[in-house]
């Protein structure tokens, strides 16, 4: 999930939080990320605090690829691909906005962790752990990236087999669920729509002040240097968030009458999209 917060979902995205996609540890567009898409809420009803259901979301993307063999750490899906020796030291890594150094550490023949650090602060960390079957990877990520972690869990069935004396890790995995669990940082962002002014702030400390039609502003607190654009389309408000002036990820907000904001998070980076609901907190 940009670093509000879905993309948690996101990010995630929210989703994949911390996984090959997360920040800190390579990809976390979900956790700060659900903050971000939901910021993107300009309607005349945003006014408020409002919490992702996790119950509603659906996720639609690629299968995430991992390889850990004979001490070398790979995955070739993450955005952007990371190769580095699993030896739990720190390793210097590019392109990432919210990790330069990362590091990979096997636990044992089924667990392996992984840790991403900035300017020499832990930003996110990652624990795969792969049921005794081998078919089921679940992700428990913790991140910290904001000025309060989220932390939560989300799992992958195998749909490719481990090479020969490779890591358990190892293999093709597809989400097919949502997040077993996100912490309620990653998952509520509060709106103040003042004139043709959104105000965003989310508890894990990100905020922008964003002229509806107007130009990118960037996202306060995210470490990562996103920025954020909104515009109108319909009942919908559109938030564009970019990187170094690239398109990252695409969130489509739509006031219900029902009472609900129903979301389409495209991460444009990793090819995924998360559909979801929020509900009204107050």
């Amino acid at each position: 999930m940009h670093k509000t917060a879905i993309a948690a979902l996101a990010a995630a995205s929210l989703i994949a939080l911390a996984g090959c996609k997360q920040a800190g540890t390579g990809g976390n567009e979900a956790a700060n990320g659900s903050a971000n898409a939901v910021a993107a809420t300009g309607a005349a009803s945003i006014d408020g605090t409002w919490k992702t259901d996790l119950s509603t979301m659906t996720v639609d993307a690629k299968p995430d690829q991992l390889l850990l063999k004979a001490g070398q750490f790979s995955c070739p899906t993450c955005t952007p691909p990371l190769a580095i020796p699993a030896d739990g030291a720190m390793h210097a890594v590019t392109g990432r906005p919210y990790a330069d150094h990362i590091s990979v550490k096997v636990d044992d023949d089924h667990n392996v962790t992984r840790t991403g650090q900035k300017a020499g602060k832990t930003t996110g960390t990652a624990k795969y752990s792969v049921s005794a079957d081998g078919n089921t990877l679940t992700v428990s990520f913790d991140d910290e990236s904001g000025t309060k972690p989220v932390t939560g869990s989300y799992t992958e069935n195998r749909v490719g087999a481990a090479p020969a004396g490779a890591h358990a890790i190892s293999g093709s995995w597809k989400q097919t669920k949502p997040p077993t669990s996100v912490s309620d940082e990653g998952l509520t962002a509060t709106f103040k729509l003042d004139g043709n002014v959104l105000h965003m702030t989310a508890p894990t400390g990100q905020s922008y002040d964003a002229t509806i039609g107007g130009p990118d502003v960037p996202i306060k607190g995210d470490i990562g240097g996103t920025t954020a654009a909104v515009t109108k389309n319909g009942d919908s408000l559109v938030e564009t968030d970019k990187r170094n002036g690239k398109v990252v990820s695409v969130t489509t907000m739509t006031p219900g009458s029902d009472g609900k904001l129903h979301v389409v998070n495209e991460d444009k980076l990793g090819g995924s999209t998360a559909k979801f609901d929020m509900n009204k907190q107050s």
